[in-house]
Formats: structure tokens, C-alpha cells, sequence
């Protein structure tokens, strides 16, 4: 009785072995694919002869923060963005902004603590970086605009200019 259990088990051991192993053109062929992804050119692999063409696309991000600042010959900087007005009259050339946020509700209070210290105050949304832009107010001429700024920089330090067209 143990010669064949004892037979038994070593043809268990044997295919357990056998079976399990991965042969050496798998590992070869995983190495060649690999290799030609790096690459990114056409590698035969032995067993097989498909002409695949891997498809190259090229990948263009821009920052989510990239805002364009226009220089002006009195050194002012001034942004411009595509905005969309949420509350509020429309938007003239030149708009003096105090707050940036990325919720409404909180654009929406600060909106209204201006308008009750008598500023007329907007609500914008920049869709390119999914922003909310409080802006106090908004001018014809960048003159009045760099002023306006400076009365209100006092209050909010980080007061920017910002052109529409």
C-alpha cells in the first residue's frame, strides 16, 4: 500500500511541476512587447508575424492655472480671461477683481458684503479653470480701473485687474 501512495504522490508532484512552469517564449514574447511599446517601433516577435502599427497620439495639456497677462506701457498687469457673468450688470474693458473662489456659495457672500458697502459688485465664472471671480467693479478705462484697485487694495490685498473683451 505505501509503494503506491508513495507512487501517487510523486506523479502529483511531477505534473504539479510540469503544468505550473511557464515556458520561456511566454516570457520572451511579453519582453518583445514590451520592448516595442518603449520603443514605439515594430518588433516581429518569432512565434507570430502580425504587422501592428502602434498609434501614436500626441498629448497637449495646458496648465489649468495659465491665465494671459498683458503688459501695457505703464507696467500695469493685467489679466485677461474668458469669463462668463453669473450676477450683475455686464462687464465693461476693464474690471477690478478682490476674490477668486472655487465654490459659488462662498463667491456669493463676498459679493454681497460688497454690495452692501455700496460697490457694484458681479459674480463671474472663468470655465477654464472652474474658478468664481468677485469683481467690484468694472470700468471703461484702465485708468479708473488701476485706481479703483488701489482704494481697494487696502481691504484686499490681492486686488487684480482684469480685460474683457
Amino acid at each position: 500500500m505505501n509503494k503506491y501512495m508513495f507512487l501517487g504522490a510523486g506523479l502529483c508532484v511531477a505534473m504539479a511541476l510540469t503544468s505550473c512552469g511557464s515556458s520561456e517564449s511566454a516570457y520572451r514574447k511579453a519582453y518583445l512587447k514590451a520592448q516595442q511599446r518603449n520603443e514605439g517601433q515594430r518588433v516581429e516577435t518569432p512565434a507570430t508575424t502580425t504587422t501592428e502599427t502602434p498609434t501614436v497620439t500626441p498629448v497637449v495639456t495646458t496648465p489649468v492655472t495659465e491665465t494671459r497677462v498683458i503688459d501695457n506701457t505703464d507696467a500695469t498687469p493685467v489679466r485677461q480671461e474668458r469669463v462668463e457673468v453669473q450676477t450683475g450688470a455686464a462687464l465693461k474693458a476693464y474690471s477690478v477683481v478682490v476674490g477668486s473662489f472655487s465654490l459659488k456659495a462662498n463667491a456669493e457672500n463676498e459679493v454681497q458684503r460688497l454690495v452692501n458697502r455700496g460697490y457694484d459688485a458681479r459674480l463671474v465664472y472663468t470655465p477654464e479653470n472652474n474658478m468664481y471671480r468677485v469683481v467690484a467693479s468694472s470700468f471703461d478705462n484702465k485708468s479708473d480701473a488701476i485706481q479703483s484697485r488701489d482704494q481697494l487694495s487696502a481691504q484686499y490685498q490681492g486686488a487684480w485687474l482684469l480685460y474683457s473683451k
